[in-house]
């Protein structure tokens, strides 16, 4: 598992985990797409916003592997701000490619992008 150096592992004076520090030995957790309701908390979308501007500043619109990026918070955005490079995407597989849907991200969180 590739270790994003670097990467914040959390958004700064909370809680929410943006990577983790190890593989998980039982099995990887896959990434899902999430279902983002209106009435979702100020605070989630905040880590939302962070974890997509952490992204932005590490990887750009370049394609990114996986590695120790938190599966959980991965899967707010996957399928719409963050996709799968090619068809081939294992969604339990910690080498899997990603990438940001530049135009779509900058519509849902322009503030990520300021």
């Amino acid at each position: 598992m590739l270790k994003h150096r670097g990467f914040p592992g959390r958004l700064p004076g909370t809680d929410y985990q943006f990577t983790i520090r190890r593989a998980n030995p039982r099995g990887v957790t896959p990434i899902i797409r999430r279902e983002r309701h209106r009435d979702r908390k100020p605070a989630d979308r905040r880590a939302d916003a962070g974890f997509l501007r952490a992204l932005w500043e590490a990887f750009g619109d370049q394609p990114f592997e996986r590695g120790n990026l938190d599966a959980g918070r991965l899967s707010w955005l996957f399928g719409r701000e963050v996709v799968a490079v090619d068809e081939a995407f294992d969604p339990e597989d910690y080498d899997a490619l990603l990438v940001i849907n530049v135009d779509l991200a900058r519509a849902s969180f322009p503030e990520a992008f300021e």
